[in-house]
């Protein structure tokens, strides 16, 4: 039985969702459940990064694309959980380079990083899920 796209959709959803939290678990030694839902959302659209600009971009501005975007949205994100909410659930004030504590260079240089890897599962799972062709990747 073929899966409908929010069923495929939903599963990546998911998935980066929970390796995102994996990954925070391993390494702070705990999570929240923003950081969940913050992660899925941010899997969803690493894939539509990749998807509209594909064509036109290697995979390094993508990379650094997604970065941007990770970042923006772990800055509002934070705005909303950790200033509005008084949840404090991260806090960069340590940290060179930070914006109001909430992101700080290191970890979008990491998101940077990350967005690769994140690039390539995303494409793997939609090639598994929606049977779409895996694309040829072009590095610089």
């Amino acid at each position: 039985m073929a899966l409908t796209p929010i069923q495929a959709y939903s599963i990546i959803f998911f998935t980066g969702g929970f390796l995102y939290c994996g990954i925070e678990i391993l390494y702070r030694g705990y999570t929240h459940i923003s950081m969940f839902f913050t992660a899925g959302v941010c899997f969803l659209l690493i894939g539509a990064v990749e998807a509209l600009f594909h064509a036109r971009f290697s995979l390094l501005p993508q990379m650094l694309l997604c970065g941007l975007m990770i970042t923006t949205i772990e800055y509002l994100v934070g705005l909303l959980v950790n200033h509005q909410l008084h949840l404090n659930v991260w806090d960069y004030t340590g940290y060179p380079f930070n914006i109001q504590g909430q992101i700080c260079l290191l970890n979008s240089t990491l998101w940077f990083l990350l967005s690769g890897p994140a690039i390539l599962l995303f494409d793997f799972l939609r090639h598994i899920l929606l049977n779409v062709p895996l694309p040829h990747y072009h590095i610089l």
